[in-house]
């Protein structure tokens, strides 16, 4: 599964760093050099949600930095601000949930059914072997009876890289729980229960072309293990957390970078999902995205002339009121823009 990478150059001048870390590509210089300057959110069209960072895996290249042992869960006071936000926010259609492991979160349910309720679509991000932990039976019906689209990490069709990148045995329950899935209509042609697959690379390389990867998905799976899925989503490893430090380690960090930078594609610009996305942490803070969730890096306010301040659930009345809004960036945004682009829908251009 390992896709042979681009070339490995040196990041052009233009785009080296003015104020997003000492020596580091400054992604806002790429923007101007393609007049997409200044970036800004549109009308905000999904409410991503991380509930928070315990998971039953705790998988190499995770940008989380998810674990078992993690603390970090949200509360269900936040939960129900959350929903108050929803149903004062007109313009958001799909509230997207994610973790770690997102129905770990004893709020999970409360979260699906509230939205449900409200007509929003729901994604659960799943990792699979989540259904099989105990007490955990009831989670493949729920998710049917209430309709939710799943998202399911499955970063190869071969037990020797899932394993490898995710854990021993961590491949043949995934399948295990891809047939449970199917049996219940999940991933059929003509269902409504959608079933999404997520590929990312294994190593420091951009993910290859997303229809041909999906077409390879489809066959393996299909011939070896009878399974069905709609769709494969590529991403690209984003360069923060778990696999920053194991690039850091193997001595590829700068030259990672170096790939993403001389691979950015201003066609992705209009299609990134922080245009029309709201990330909300566990704990209520309020972020362009996920990946600058997980950087810490705040929002940002027009004119300000201080640095941004945390902005939190609490001090909105809607969602609405942050379109238009500037959007934070730095060095990480080459990992969206790069190549084919990639997000949590897949491949943009």
């Amino acid at each position: 599964m390992n896709s042979a990478s681009p070339p490995l150059i040196a990041p052009p001048l233009s785009c080296l760093a003015t104020g997003e870390g000492e020596g580091s590509p400054n992604f806002a210089s790429a923007l101007r050099q393609h007049r997409q300057w200044p970036l800004r959110r549109g009308a905000i069209r999904t409410l991503q949600v991380n509930v928070g960072k315990l998971c039953n895996q705790a998988c190499h290249h995770c940008h989380v930095d998810a674990g078992p042992r993690r603390t970090e869960i949200m509360t269900r006071a936040t939960a129900e601000r959350i929903v108050e936000l929803l149903a004062a926010s007109p313009s958001v259609e799909t509230v997207d949930l994610t973790g770690g492991a997102p129905e770990l979160n004893p709020n999970f349910a409360y979260l699906v059914e509230r939205a449900r309720q409200l007509h929003r679509h729901v994604i659960d991000r799943c990792n699979l072997t989540v259904l099989f932990q105990p007490g955990m039976d009831w989670l493949p019906e729920f998710l049917v009876a209430h309709q939710v689209e799943v998202v399911c990490s499955l970063p190869c069709y071969t037990a020797k890289n899932v394993d490898h990148q995710r854990g021993p045995g961590v491949f043949e329950k995934s399948i295990a729980a891809l047939r449970r899935l199917n049996a219940l209509g999940y991933g059929q042609p003509d269902s409504s229960l959608r079933l999404n697959l997520v590929y990312n690379p294994l190593g420091a390389f951009l993910p290859p072309p997303q229809a041909k990867l999906a077409a390879d998905y489809s066959a393996e799976l299909g011939e070896v293990f009878g399974i069905r899925f709609h769709r494969l989503l590529t991403l690209a490893n984003m360069p923060i957390r778990r696999f920053a430090e194991q690039l850091v380690r193997s001595g590829q960090h700068e030259a990672y970078m170096a790939l993403l930078v001389n691979h950015f594609n201003p066609a992705t610009i209009a299609h990134l999902m922080c245009r029309s996305l709201l990330s909300v942490a566990w704990d209520g803070t309020l972020y362009d995205c996920d990946f600058n969730q997980m950087l810490g890096l705040p929002m940002v306010t027009d004119g300000a002339a201080t640095a941004p301040a945390r902005r939190t659930l609490w001090e909105l009345e809607t969602c609405d009121a942050l379109a238009d809004n500037l959007i934070a960036t730095a060095a990480h945004c080459f990992g969206c823009t790069a190549g084919a682009g990639s997000s949590c829908g897949g491949a943009l251009a």
